[in-house]
């Protein structure tokens, strides 16, 4: 017999998943479903920051800035765990954007959004330390402004866990393969990893497949032309630490696009990324040679030490479902989120609701405004609780996290703040009731025990290693090839049982 549900979400990227968790909140029945891992493409494979996006004040995206800056503050007060404040020097380069520009979209960045929790912008000297040592002499003067970091395939997980313990069916490596309209509903074919098909019944449908919107809506309503999605392709390059300190560096770049330097994962700098159009199949893509060379390009013109390619450890690709405003220029077309609701023909059918564009910071008005698109009532429940772990104040996590580590004084202190930065307040989940590191399992090296793999397959949906080391986790940054071998052989030995 076909399960009921009154939404089904496809797609587990950041906004299904948001998505998922607001109506699961409000008491609807909810299956989402996930041909992949959670966040396996564009929600992974971002920049990793809650913005207000400074370079859209100059297309005049005044409302998307407004709603991203005061999302900015409401996100870190919900996950301050998995977000936090970092400061971006902006240096001022002659040639290219004057400095009352600078300051006047600064000003409006610090104001516009009600920022309360923020330091403003400063006027920094680059002649002096640590910057006189990183930049070019040429830069002299530039400015210090705030945004946040956020760990963004966690906050994708997180939502889905969330939604979950709110009485939503999170299935993963499941995939929508047709979609059938009747009077009153929908009817779902879900195919399993293993092949086997079953068919659910939905009252409505939720189109939140990202790269792969257009598919879902061919399948679902054959015969229409669907080409509202404008695929634009980003990508990152990962070197070892450019820099000291905690803050981040934000480039202009002669195409008028901007590049970012930040720090990451305690020993690296994160570098990008790109604007590329992009064609073809979404999944599995890669940074290309001539994206490398940019945005070596484009950070050498501001560093003292020139880097190149060859010199970054790893690197990722990602491609971002725009709406396609036909806006000439891949970097200038919009990131505001655009919804297209299908009714039937008679206007009185099940409705699809379809997703283009979006980002990040905005996900949460998003659900919100998705759910009241399909005639649910406004509900803003979800600016208000905490994701699963984020039951804290921002600015207590030192205070939480010393305590802790008087709790538990067998924990090495740098395993310990890897565990708070990414479970919060349910780190006493993933260590139980341990007393010692050799109460937590096989180490598979870098702190990290079978205690916490456990947890992510229990609570977060982790199936593979890749879910583990490059989602759940950066791991794969620091494992060596034969731990993350090791883990691996974990996996195929579960499967097996």
């Amino acid at each position: 017999m076909s399960e009921n549900f009154d939404l089904l979400v496809i797609g587990g990227g950041i906004n299904g998943a948001g998505i998922a968790r607001d109506a699961a909140g409000r008491g609807m029945s909810v299956c989402l479903v996930e041909k992949d891992d959670l966040a396996a493409h564009t929600s992974s494979s971002s920049t990793k920051l809650v913005h207000g996006g400074l370079r859209y004040l100059e297309h005049f995206e005044f409302r998307l800035v407004r709603e991203s800056l005061i999302e900015r503050e409401r996100l870190l007060g919900l996950a301050p765990h998995i977000i936090w404040p970092l400061r971006f020097v902006l240096p001022h380069d002659k040639g290219l954007r004057p400095k009352w520009m600078l300051r006047l979209g600064l000003f409006l960045y610090d104001n516009l959004g009600g920022r309360k929790l923020l330091p403003p912008t400063k006027t920094v000297d680059l002649r002096a330390a640590p910057h006189s040592e990183v930049l070019e002499e040429r830069l002299t003067t530039g400015f210090e402004y705030s945004d946040c970091w956020v760990e963004d395939a966690r906050l994708t997980v997180l939502n889905c866990v969330d939604a979950m313990e709110r009485g939503a069916e999170i299935r993963t490596r499941t995939e929508c393969t047709a979609l059938e309209r009747r009077r009153d509903v929908w009817i779902a074919t879900l195919r399993g990893e293993d092949g086997n098909e079953e068919r659910i019944v939905a009252r409505q449908v939720v189109n939140a497949a990202g790269p792969w919107v257009d598919t879902v809506l061919g399948r679902a309503i054959p015969g229409a032309e669907h080409n509202n999605l404008r695929l634009v392709k980003g990508s990152h390059l990962i070197f070892p630490r450019l820099f000291e300190g905690d803050h981040a560096y934000i480039f202009q770049n002669k195409d008028n696009r901007i590049v970012f330097a930040i720090p990451y994962e305690r020993e690296f700098t994160l570098v990008g990324t790109t604007d590329v159009g992009f064609e073809g199949d979404p999944s599995g893509i890669q940074i290309s040679e001539e994206e490398k060379r940019y945005i070596c390009d484009a950070v050498n013109e501001y560093l003292r030490v020139d880097v190149s390619p060859d010199q970054a450890v790893s690197s990722y690709a990602g491609v971002r479902p725009l709406y396609d405003d036909k806006s000439a220029s891949n970097s200038t077309v919009t990131r505001d989120y655009v919804f297209e609701v299908d009714r039937g023909e008679a206007g009185d059918a099940p409705p699809m609701l379809s997703i283009f564009g979006g980002k990040i910071t905005t996900y949460r008005k998003l659900a919100e405004h998705a759910l009241e698109k399909l005639g649910h009532s406004k509900d803003d429940w979800s600016a208000r609780e905490p994701l699963p772990g984020g039951d804290f104040a921002p600015e207590k996590f030192d205070e939480k996290l010393e305590w802790l580590s008087g709790r538990k004084p067998w924990t090495p202190a740098d395993v310990l703040r890897r565990l708070y930065r990414a479970y919060g307040t349910r780190i006493e989940q993933v260590l139980g009731t341990a007393v010692s590191t050799s109460e937590l399992g096989e180490h598979f090296g870098g702190g990290f025990y079978e205690a916490e793999l456990n947890y992510l397959v229990e609570h977060e949906f982790a199936r593979s290693a890749e879910d583990v080391l490059w989602r759940r986790s950066k791991l794969g940054l620091h494992l060596d090839d034969a731990a993350q071998q090791r883990l691996a052989a974990w996996f195929d030995k579960k499967a097996l049982l």
